[in-house]
C-alpha cells in the first residue's frame, strides 16, 4: 500500500520542543519507526510549516497513486478550513494523528476542524499514534 504521511507546522522541531508533551523522538526517528513497523508498505513523508504547500501535497496525492494518508497537521488542525477542504475529496483512507492527547490540553486544541472530514482520529499515544494511524489506514483499505 502506498501511504503518504504529512506533518504540519513545527513538527520539524520534534525532539527539541517540550519533550514532556511531544517526547524525545525527532521527526526522522518517527519516519524510521514507521518504515520499520510496516516494511511491506511504500511510504512517502512530507513536512511543511506552510499551509499552501501542505494543500498542494494533498492535492497531488489525488493523482499520484497514493492509497492512504496519515496526517498530523499540528496547529493547522484547529484553524485551517483550507486544509479541511483539501482533504475532503480524497477517496482513499485518511486518518488524523496527534502525538499528545489534544483533549487534555488547552481548550483551543480540543476542536479538530480537519478531523471532520477524516475517517478517524488517533490522539495521545506518542509516536505510536502514527503506527495506529497506519493500522487504521490498512484496515479501512481492506474493508
Amino acid at each position: 500500500m502506498k501511504i503518504l504521511v504529512i506533518n504540519g507546522p513545527n513538527l520539524n522541531l520534534l525532539g527539541k520542543r517540550d519533550q514532556s508533551v511531544y517526547g524525545a523522538d525527532t521527526l526522522s526517528d518517527i519516519e524510521e519507526f514507521i518504515i520499520n513497523e510496516f516494511p511491506d508498505h511504500e511510504f512517502s513523508f512530507y513536512q511543511s510549516n506552510i499551509e499552501g504547500e501542505l494543500i498542494n501535497k494533498i492535492q497531488q496525492a489525488m493523482e499520484d497513486g497514493t492509497e492512504g494518508i496519515v496526517t498530523n497537521l499540528g496547529a493547522f488542525t484547529h484553524t485551517s478550513i483550507a486544509l479541511r477542504d483539501a482533504l475532503e475529496p480524497l477517496a482513499f483512507p485518511k486518518v488524523e494523528v496527534h502525538i499528545s492527547n489534544i483533549h487534555a490540553r488547552e481548550d483551543f486544541r480540543e476542536k479538530s476542524i480537519t478531523g471532520a472530514v477524516m475517517d478517524g482520529i488517533i490522539t495521545g499515544f506518542g509516536k505510536d499514534s502514527y503506527k495506529l494511524g497506519v493500522n487504521a489506514v490498512e484496515y479501512l483499505g481492506n474493508n
